[in-house]
């Protein structure tokens, strides 16, 4: 595992600037009570399901690619909870694409230093999907590179209820979209998230199949 270098620069300081300190609020009802549900929370005779019970599945982890994701260490959801975004991002070994990236761009102390905000983070598969001429190419512009993964942040903690027909401000100043509901989203009507709302020290992490590039 390569350990992350911080670096400093102007590009960090700015970009952490014009970050929003806001949280966007996000029940958590991830407690563990044995005790009745009140009457308004009781099981839906159709289903055998309770509104309290839907509300907590909704917290958690979801899609197919979080099966891959380690049960236990670093690379694990706990762990990942326990560490700034860009820390965890490199304890999971299918983001590792972002994380070069993300190093190659100088924007590791700019991540792992926001408060609340939202990453919509590329699979290495995702980086595939660029032909490798290109992606090198990329990979050696520092300003584009720059530009392409600062439009992969949101500045604000996005719950999986604000994706269902939503519309924000990326940290590069372009606009992304996302529609969908249940665990089936999509961003910009392209990239489709298959690991949603994975929680880090200080982001809500949607991990998704395709890269999304600003205009």
């Amino acid at each position: 595992m390569n350990t992350l270098r911080i670096r400093h620069g102007a590009l960090a300081v700015t970009a952490a600037v014009v970050l929003p300190l806001s949280l966007t609020a996000c029940s958590d009802s991830g407690s563990d009570t044995k005790a009745a549900p009140p009457a308004s929370a009781a099981a839906d005779p159709a289903t055998g399901t309770s509104p309290q019970k839907d509300a907590t599945a909704m917290d958690e982890p979801f899609g197919p690619a979080c099966a891959g994701v380690p049960k236990n260490g670093a690379g694990s959801f706990d762990g990942m909870a326990k560490d700034p975004v860009a820390t965890a991002a490199s304890n999971n070994p299918a983001l590792s694409t972002l994380v070069t990236a993300v190093k190659q761009a100088g924007l590791v102390d700019t991540l792992n230093n926001a408060q609340n905000i939202t990453v919509f983070a590329p699979t290495n598969g995702a980086f595939a999907k660029i032909p490798k001429a290109d992606l090198d190419k990329v990979l050696a512009d520092k300003a584009t590179l720059t530009k392409i993964l600062t439009y992969h942040v949101v500045g604000e903690r996005l719950a999986p209820k604000q994706l269902e027909n939503g519309s924000f401000g990326t940290l590069q100043k372009g606009m992304i979209t996302t529609k969908g509901s249940g665990e089936d989203y999509t961003v910009n009507d392209t990239s489709k998230v298959v690991c949603g709302n994975v929680r880090t020290a200080n982001a809500n992490v949607y991990i998704v199949d395709t890269v999304l590039m600003p205009e």
